[in-house]
Formats: structure tokens, sequence, C-alpha cells
């Protein structure tokens, strides 16, 4: 079993992911979901009410796909080799090329075929669609940790990284679960905008800038404005002053490069976009969650603030 598990990984790689772990498939652990519940509990999703779905699922991937043996975890990097200048109106890293849904799920829909050829197994692909906790499979697969930043980091690369799964019925030899910590380090927690992140690895989407100009319809809350600073679609900062991030390499994965259109994207630009020229820059990116409307109610209110 371990050489398959060991071609499945080598085929991923050669994919274009940059991990790839195993971990057996089982309900999961009662402190993560006790963690979750309270989550929800305290409204601390905010509006983004999808995570309160389906939880029978999330909390049990044996359910979700009946007869999963292994969950194959998967992490590509998205970090781009160029970006904005300082000075425009700034997205999210993750946002600057394609959207990772297409890019990850073809990738993985390529390991699920070669799965299937070579081992006649049926496999279930998700990537950020389904309910399935993406970071705690990842960890226990062994790809990385869960940060104070809320994100996975993998040790040695960094959190720029889109996740994916495949659950299998093909059953594989486990990783063993990254057991890695920040251990004393707070400079996410210190640095955040809103103080969205709290010290026992957990996040407060109510003072997340990132979830309030992509997730929230609508009239945006009086401390987004005050917050904003040149940011239109997400917030990095999180990452960017991550010592794990210091030493992070560039994607390879052509699609998550920038477009010249994107690159030239200034302010005025924006807040003039027809829904032709915002089909146009953004009809293959993750951007089109957040549609015209969100955009520009972004745009607005960062111009507001700079005049």
């Amino acid at each position: 079993m371990e050489g398959i598990t060991e071609i499945i990984r080598k085929k991923a790689l050669e994919l274009g992911f940059d991990a790839c772990g195993f971990a057996h498939a089982h309900k999961v652990d009662d402190k993560a979901i006790s963690k979750y519940s309270e989550w929800l509990a305290d409204g601390k999703n905010d509006c983004m009410d999808y995570a309160t779905r389906y939880q029978n699922l999330r909390n049990d991937p044996c359910e979700l796909f009946p007869g999963a043996k292994t969950i194959i975890s998967v992490a590509a990097n998205y970090l781009p080799s160029i970006r904005q200048d300082a000075h425009s109106p700034q997205f999210a890293l993750y946002a600057y090329g394609q959207d990772y849904h297409d890019i990850v799920r073809n990738k993985l829909k390529t390991l699920e075929q070669f799965i299937a050829d070579n081992w006649g197994a049926e496999s279930r692909v998700c990537v950020d669609t389904a309910p399935i906790m993406e970071k705690y499979w990842a960890r226990e697969a062994g790809i990385g940790f869960i940060g104070r930043n809320n994100l996975l980091i993998i040790p040695g690369k960094g959190s720029f990284f889109f996740l994916g799964e495949l659950i299998t019925t093909l059953e594989l030899t486990p990783d063993k679960p990254c057991t890695l910590s920040c251990g004393n380090c707070n400079r996410c927690v210190d640095a955040c905008p809103g103080n969205a992140l709290l010290y026992h690895n957990s996040l407060d989407a109510r003072k997340c800038l990132s979830c309030q100009l992509i997730e929230r319809r609508g009239e945006l809350p009086q401390w987004v404005a005050e917050k904003v600073g040149n940011r239109v679609y997400g917030c990095d900062t999180c990452q960017l002053c991550c010592p794990h991030n210091s030493q992070a390499s560039p994607t390879h994965i052509e699609e998550f490069q920038p477009s010249t259109d994107f690159l030239n994207l200034t302010h005025d630009s924006i807040a003039t976009m027809t829904p032709e020229s915002f089909k146009s820059v953004f009809g293959k990116s993750a951007v089109k969650r957040v549609k015209l409307e969100g955009l520009q109610r972004n745009i607005l209110l960062n111009i507001f603030k700079n005049i």
C-alpha cells in the first residue's frame, strides 16, 4: 500500500500541487466539532450563513461520501511573482489570477481519473465548496498546521496556498498529522486591522476586513471605512506579517499569475466599470463573487477615504 500512496503523491506533485498528504477518513474529533459549534453559536461566522449548513456532513466525510476510506489533501501555491503597485487599489493575492475553484478542481479531477484508471476506486473532489473542514484534514494529512491567523501554514513554505481534497474509497497509508504550532508568536493577532484574530486560533468574521469586503452584501459597518486603507478586495495583513511567509516562493502555476489588465486597474477604472468590462477582467477570477456592485461599493469607500 505504501507503494500506491507514493505513486499518487508523485502524480499530485506532477500535476502542480506543492504538497500532498493522506489521512484515514473518520469522524472529526470532538474537540474540533465543539470549537466549530461554539464559533457558530457566538455568531463569529457573521454573514457567512453557508457555514451553518450540513453540519453532519462537515463533521464526518464518510457521510459526505459513503464508502470513504482516505482523505487525500493537496495544496497549491498561489503567490504571484509580480504584484500591484502599492498605490493601486489592493486585492488579496489569492485573487490575482484565475478562480482557484476551477484550476484546483481540474487538477484534482485528473488525479481522480488517475486513481480510477489504476485502482478502480471512486472519489469525490472538494474545493472549498463541499462541507468539509479543509484545514483540519490538511493537518491530519501532515501537510501543515493551523496557525494563529486561522490559516494552514506549511512548514518552510508559508500560507499562500489553496487547499483541496479528494475523498476516495481507496484505502491508503496515512501520513502522520502535523503537530507544530505558532508557539509564542502573535504577530498576526497584533497586526490585524479589525482585531479579528483571537489568541486561541480563532477568527471573528464580524471584525475581519476580508470577510466584510468580500462576503457582506449591502452597506458595510462604519469601522470598515476607518480601517480599509487602500484595500478593495480582501486583506492579506495576517499573512504578510507572518514569519513563515518571509521566504515564500512564487507559484509555478501560470493561471494564478495576474493579467496586464488586472495590474493596470486604477480607482477610476474600477469606479467607472461597466458589466462588460468587469466580465472582461474578472470573468475567470474569484473576484466575480463580490460582483460589480460590491466591488464598486468597496472602491467608493476607498476613494472617499482618500479625498
